[in-house]
């Protein structure tokens, strides 16, 4: 599946932490925004549950958007970067 996942983490040892982790499984194409494109089921439940026992629930956020291929070809944007693509990174 194709994720967009952003955040709002106030604590920086947390944010650094979730920043590690997606590193791991896509790209970054913003500070707080991270691109997916070939999470399974399995890596994004395990993500969110880690990210679920990391953060603030009364302060911090974690979004996470499914787009489907459809919804990745007509992504749009203004500035620097390259259009999203499902093969782009692979996972380990």
């Amino acid at each position: 599946m194709f994720m967009v996942i952003c955040f709002d983490i106030s604590d920086d040892r947390i944010r650094y932490r979730v920043v590690k982790a997606l590193k791991g499984v896509g790209y970054r194409v913003q500070k707080s925004v991270f691109e997916c494109p070939s999470l399974t089921e399995r890596q994004f439940l395990k993500l969110q549950e880690h990210f679920d026992a990391l953060i603030d629930h009364e302060q911090d956020s974690v979004r996470y958007y499914t787009l489907c291929a459809g919804c990745v070809d007509a992504v749009e944007w203004t500035g620097p970067g390259e259009k999203p693509q499902a093969g782009r990174f692979k996972t380990v």
